[in-house]
């Protein structure tokens, strides 16, 4: 849940709140005209809410009700402030309960932390993992991108994806996936390059770490990397992608990576072999001192399929 940098509220209007406990017992007190009532829904004696409410009477210098020898009737005051407190303490209870649920009888939910670089974040895994949220409503995942270093300790995480070269990562990771990459264009401009020296006559997009995707491909095809004045540089797959879509270049992307637009038509693969990257997605070995949940696993088995079939 998103909170707002700049509450509506201000500090000082905050401090003229009155103590929320007097509120509750204004509030029982007016709804069922007894101070004897509010007591027992409040479990209380009655002595203590007729003291809590002369004190919020006192706080405010007026009086809210008018105390008969059988019956509490509100003052027109406390009439006219009574809904406004009502509905207040109502959006409360609420909130609370939406959002933290009965605490009394449901165990505190563990929330798990997927770690993966952020064009797998976002091209791979958070398409999908709306359908694994809804199969599994109880376990509770947090997805974070993997572009700031200190943006989550390696402890925190629970299951973490790396992209990198096979042989340099650690003994233990598992791999997920071999990656292959191919040029691609949007729909547009596609359709006027009918070979590949067409293709490297157009602007080149290079993706930081990734640079020699290109000098790769005319290698392996027998041909000179051109001599571009000033090439496109990016420093992730999602910025080539949209690059590439827009019409301004030509981009050698991962598969999985380019493979949604490929299928809604807004990329379209060009003149040109698909390479194996060299590179592959691996399971990283988790830091995380505690043994590893059944709900940990399930998203674990999740990630390792969804490598699999996509």
């Amino acid at each position: 849940m998103a909170i707002a940098e700049n509450p509506p509220s201000s500090v000082s209007a905050l401090t003229d709140l009155p103590n929320l406990i007097w509120l509750r017992a204004f509030e029982a007190s007016a709804r069922l005209h007894s101070f004897s009532a509010a007591a027992d829904e409040l479990s209380l004696t009655q002595a203590a809410v007729s003291h809590q409410v002369r004190s919020l009477e006192k706080s405010f210098g007026v009086a809210l009700f008018s105390r008969g020898p059988r019956r509490l009737t509100l003052t027109e005051l406390g009439h006219a402030w009574y809904p406004t407190v009502a509905q207040a303490l109502e959006d409360i209870a609420f909130s609370t309960r939406g959002l933290l649920g009965p605490q009394k009888t449901r165990a505190p939910l563990r929330t798990i932390t997927l770690r993966a670089p952020i064009s797998t974040a976002v091209l791979c895994i958070a398409p999908h993992l709306g359908a694994f949220h809804t199969k599994n409503p109880g376990i509770s995942v947090r997805l974070v991108s993997a572009i700031w270093a200190d943006s989550t300790q390696d402890n925190d995480v629970d299951i973490d994806i790396r992209l990198g070269p096979h042989g340099t990562l650690s003994r233990r990771a598992h791999l997920l996936s071999d990656e292959i990459i191919r040029p691609v264009a949007g729909a547009a401009l596609s359709k006027q390059l009918p070979d590949l020296t067409a293709v490297l006559s157009q602007n080149l997009i290079h993706i930081h770490g990734y640079q020699d995707h290109w000098l790769r491909l005319t290698r392996e095809q027998g041909l000179a990397l051109p001599d571009q004045h000033a090439p496109l540089f990016v420093d992730t797959s999602l910025a080539a992608i949209e690059l590439a879509a827009s019409g301004a270049g030509v981009a050698m992307l991962m598969h999985r990576y380019a493979a949604p637009h490929l299928a809604s038509g807004r990329l379209k693969p060009l003149p040109g072999p698909e390479l194996p990257m060299d590179q592959g997605h691996y399971l990283m070995p988790t830091e995380a001192p505690a043994p590893q949940s059944s709900e940990v696993n399930q998203l674990r088995d999740w990630v390792v399929q969804l490598f699999k079939s996509t």
